[in-house]
């Protein structure tokens, strides 16, 4: 397997936790598992959770055309929604008087 840029980049941080016996144990044992050091496991888990967790926090760039047309939906009125404005005026159930 070719090395990633990750594996190939020096590593001058470092990063310290505390952490009970049972969690380490089983971070040891899913590392020994995927035949990984434990903290090659660690890193490679928090990069990829980072990863899931990101996407939608991070900056996005926009053409100037995009950008307009962005700021012209978000300008424009909001749409009729008949069926969610009756929904949203009927009682929940969890309002409604019980039927005797």
């Amino acid at each position: 397997m070719a090395p990633t840029k990750r594996e190939t980049t020096t590593r001058s941080e470092k990063l310290d936790l505390r952490l009970t016996p049972e969690a380490k144990r089983a971070l040891q044992s899913a590392a020994a598992a995927s035949q990984r050091s434990v903290s090659e496991f660690v890193l490679e888990s928090a990069l990829q959770r980072a990863a899931e967790t990101l996407p939608d926090r991070q900056r996005f760039g926009l053409s100037a055309e995009a950008w307009a047309a962005f700021q012209v939906a978000l300008d424009a009125p909001p749409r009729a929604k008949p069926r969610l404005k009756k929904l949203l005026a009927a009682k929940s159930p969890f309002e409604r008087t019980p039927k005797k």
